[in-house]
Order: C-alpha cells, then sequence, then structure tokens
C-alpha cells in the first residue's frame, strides 16, 4: 500500500497520519480471535497492569503467533513505513500488542517513543517510526492515544526516566514541557473503527489517559527502524528491543484471507 504524496507531506508536517478502516472486518475478525488466547499466556512477553492481572502489553508476539506473524510482514503496515523512512531496507525493531483493558487499562505518560529507543538502546539517530494498527475502536472514552501535532520537529526532548507510575518504564517529558507544546501545537486523539492506522513519527510526543469504560482498546504497532539505524546497545531483552536486524520481506496483500480460508478447510 503507497502512500500519496499528499499523505506524505502531511506526515511531514504534522508528525502523524490517520487512515480509517484499511482492513476489512473479515480480517480483523482473525486477528482479533488471536487476542484472548495471546493475553492468557504466561510468560516473559506478556506484561501485565501494575497491582493487577489485566494484560498491559504483548511483545514479540509476531515470534508466537501465526496471525500476528503474517502482520509483521503485511504490506499494508510495512510499505508506508519504506516510504516515510526512505528505505526499503527496515527491520522490526519492537511488535507489541498493548491492551487497554476495559476498566482497568492504565495510562502511558507523555513521551516521544525515540527519546527510549535512545536512552536504552543507543539507536543512533530517529529514522525510526511506529505503524499502529487499531484492534478495536478507538473513541473518545477509552483511552485513545492523543498526539500533540508538530511536536516531531523538536527532536529529542530531555526526559526522565519513569519506573513508578506503571508497570513499564519509560522515557518521559515533564509537565513544564508539555505545557509548552500543547500550547502551540493543541492535543489531537485519532478515534475510529478497527482496522484503521495510525503513522507516527519517532519523536511525536503522545500519550493515553486510563480507560474507565466497559470497551477494551487494543492496538497493535509495529516499530520500524532502518537496517542502516540499527540499535548499539543490548540492555534490553531482545523481545523488547530485537537484535535482528534482518530486512523484512512482505507478504502478498492478501495474506490473512488466504490464511484464514486455509484454517477454515481444514477445520471442515
Amino acid at each position: 500500500m503507497k502512500l500519496t504524496p499528499a499523505q506524505q507531506a502531511e506526515f511531514a508536517e504534522q508528525g502523524y497520519l490517520f487512515l480509517p478502516s484499511v482492513f476489512s472486518p473479515e480480517e480483523m475478525a482473525l486477528v482479533t480471535g488471536e487476542l484472548p488466547k495471546i493475553f492468557s499466556e504466561t510468560r516473559d512477553e506478556v506484561i501485565r497492569e501494575k497491582g493487577s492481572a489485566s494484560p498491559r502489553t504483548a511483545f514479540f508476539v509476531q515470534a508466537w503467533n501465526p496471525v500476528f506473524a503474517m502482520l509483521a510482514r503485511h504490506p499494508r503496515l510495512v510499505e508506508p513505513g519504506t516510504q516515510l523512512l526512505g528505505s526499503d531496507k527496515l527491520y522490526m525493531h519492537q511488535f507489541k500488542v498493548n491492551a487497554k483493558a476495559a476498566f482497568d487499562g492504565a495510562v502511558w505518560q507523555w513521551h516521544q517513543d525515540y527519546a527510549t529507543w535512545y536512552n536504552d538502546d543507543d539507536m543512533p539517530t530517529a529514522q525510526a517510526m511506529n505503524i499502529a494498527l487499531f484492534l478495536a475502536e478507538a473513541n473518545e472514552f477509552n483511552g485513545p492515544l492523543m498526539f500533540i501535532p508538530k511536536s516531531h520537529r523538536e527532536g529529542r526532548l530531555a526526559a526522565g526516566h519513569d519506573t513508578v507510575t506503571t508497570s513499564y518504564p519509560l522515557w518521559t517529558a515533564d509537565n513544564d514541557t508539555i505545557t509548552r507544546l500543547v500550547a502551540e501545537g493543541g492535543i489531537v486523539a485519532p478515534k475510529g473503527p478497527a482496522g484503521s492506522m495510525l503513522l507516527f513519527h519517532g519523536n511525536l510526543v503522545h500519550a493515553s489517559g486510563s480507560n474507565l469504560t466497559p470497551w477494551s482498546r487494543w492496538i497493535l504497532y509495529l516499530s520500524l527502524n532502518r537496517c542502516d539505524n540499527a540499535i548499539r546497545r543490548f540492555k534490553r531483552p531482545n523481545w523488547i528491543a530485537n537484535r535482528d536486524f534482518t530486512p523484512i520481506e512482505m507478504l502478498p496483500d492478501d495474506c490473512l484471507a488466504a490464511f484464514a480460508r486455509e484454517r477454515h478447510t481444514a477445520a471442515a
């Protein structure tokens, strides 16, 4: 899936791009049908909310689930990254499902992802980005992602290491910085149905609030990095910060539908 010049220009200007309903309801039914099994796993890659059994994040799912293995190589998710990062040789720095569970999903503090990639993983430059796929509807109530438009133009901001607020440590921006950035750029929260996509720059400042609703908010993230920008520090586990810098080879666009047909035939 190729982005138009206008879409690429919008990404460069705002730091993000929202594409509603990129994947069909049938494709999303296959994907979301895997989530209960994934979140029920007891393994290091499945992080729970602080003080709760509710899932917060499931990392590296492509290595242990066949449906998500296809998403990690799906052209609708990977090809826009090759355009925006200016290289057809990208690798998967990080792959995860963030699960903001109904009634129990906690906050993600204001941060830039590149701050963590730089401080923890020694990624040389911000030539990396996120491709996010909504696995459930994101609405104004269930903790949608909030962006500060154009904040990616600030470069990498000073950040403090928050290891207390939640069960997952982040390098976060302070309140004074956020106040200034919001005064300059405002806040947006793109919302839409399952199957929608969000593309955003590694330096775009973002956060999300807690989820007090009965509607879980699940988002898959592909953090794509140029192979010539590979990380140089390996203190985090491979399933958080991937050390395999092999370029992604994309699958056919209909790979999910073909898999669903094969599974149905095998079960018949």
